[in-house]
């Protein structure tokens, strides 16, 4: 299960190239695959958010078409089944695809039609998966309310939610009111980028004046609990948070990526999931981050020795929070998740005798 991952962020490096070529756009770093790919990450692992934002200009930028966008987005949905993911949200900005006159309704459909188009070849491969969209607005833009209409208008053609993203400092998520206001009027879902690079003003804003029903990231939480491990002690908000079960959308490379810590065993999730946080592993920036969520369990395991039932209890968390129709989501767990872990569980206790 996987809540948080970018459509822009998660491209095949070759076809980066291949639709630079196709569209004419200019500037690639390289047209190398392999230099491309590290130039990608090297770029994003600078320890800036600012910094690793700039590495979309050149995925961005070859997004620009209808065949391009329903492409990346059969890919992505391919790429993700057969890393094992039977549902995921993937999040992109339609604003950002407009640069060659689509429309942001031909942006939303062209979208649509490559997840949907992904779906028939992952299932076609034994691989099946469903794919939600989140349409997000950009915090420094002042079109959020044109997108939270925009995913009202296709709520019931794949769009499963409304976000925010972008620099956090500088750009609130209450400047931007408006637009949460008629998604929560409207009975649709939201989830906020905050706290992020930016800290408990940026949670607290999202969750106490937004609504926010997730937290894309909500790392800067572990700034209200003081305390050594053990006798941890939470602020107002992170108690909050806790008690409400608001889910908690980390990114643990990406993370790294970004400047929240140094290493995977540094990284908050380790108490956050500790102290029973709604806790949730997702990938972010496939591409930027070189990951998978294979990997980030992999990073996981090695860094806080977890084992099935940890990935089981993240996975039914995930599942959970999703913005899917509760039988859905209900299907999923019961006739997907359990069953997949247990018998990963009987397959482990068969090795170990």
């Amino acid at each position: 299960m996987l809540l948080h991952d970018h459509l822009d962020g998660g491209l095949r490096p070759g076809t980066v190239i291949e639709l630079a070529a196709d569209t004419g756009y200019e500037g690639l770093p390289s047209t190398d695959e392999a230099a491309l790919e590290a130039w990608f990450f090297e770029a994003a692992d600078s320890g800036s958010l600012e910094r690793y934002l700039e590495t979309f200009a050149h995925t961005v930028g070859v997004m620009q078409t209808a065949d391009a966008l329903a492409r990346v987005a059969a890919e992505c949905a391919e790429d993700l089944a057969l890393d094992g993911v039977v549902y995921a949200e993937v999040r992109y900005a339609p604003e950002l695809h407009v640069g060659r006159d689509l429309s942001l309704p031909e942006v939303v459909e062209a979208v649509n039609a490559g997840f949907r188009e992904g779906e028939q070849r992952a299932a076609a491969a034994g691989k099946p998966i469903r794919i939600g969209a989140l349409l997000t607005a950009m915090r420094h833009a002042a079109r959020s309310r044109e997108i939270a209409e925009l995913a009202i208008q296709y709520r019931d053609d794949g769009v499963v939610g409304f976000d925010i993203a972008g620099a956090e400092e500088g750009f609130p998520p209450t400047r931007h009111l408006d637009a949460f206001e008629y998604v929560r009027r409207e009975n649709f879902h939201t989830t906020i980028h905050a706290g992020e690079a930016f800290g408990l003003p940026s949670i607290w804003e999202a969750v106490q004046f937004c609504g926010a029903e997730r937290l894309g990231h909500g790392v800067r939480i572990v700034d209200d609990i003081t305390g050594p491990p053990g006798e941890e002690e939470l602020g107002r908000l992170a108690d909050f948070v806790r008690d409400r079960r608001i889910p908690l959308e980390l990114c643990p490379t990406s993370n790294i990526g970004t400047g929240v810590c140094k290493t995977v065993a540094e990284h908050p999730i380790g108490m956050l999931r500790r102290l029973r946080f709604r806790v949730t592993v997702n990938t972010d920036n496939r591409l930027m981050s070189a990951t998978s969520m294979t990997y980030e369990m992999e990073q996981l395991h090695e860094a806080f020795g977890w084992g099935l039932d940890d990935f089981e209890w993240l996975t039914v968390n995930a599942m959970k929070s999703a913005f899917a129709p509760f039988p859905e989501r209900l299907r999923i767990i019961n006739g997907i998740v359990k069953p997949r872990y247990a018998l990963a569980k009987a397959e482990q206790s068969v090795g170990l005798s």
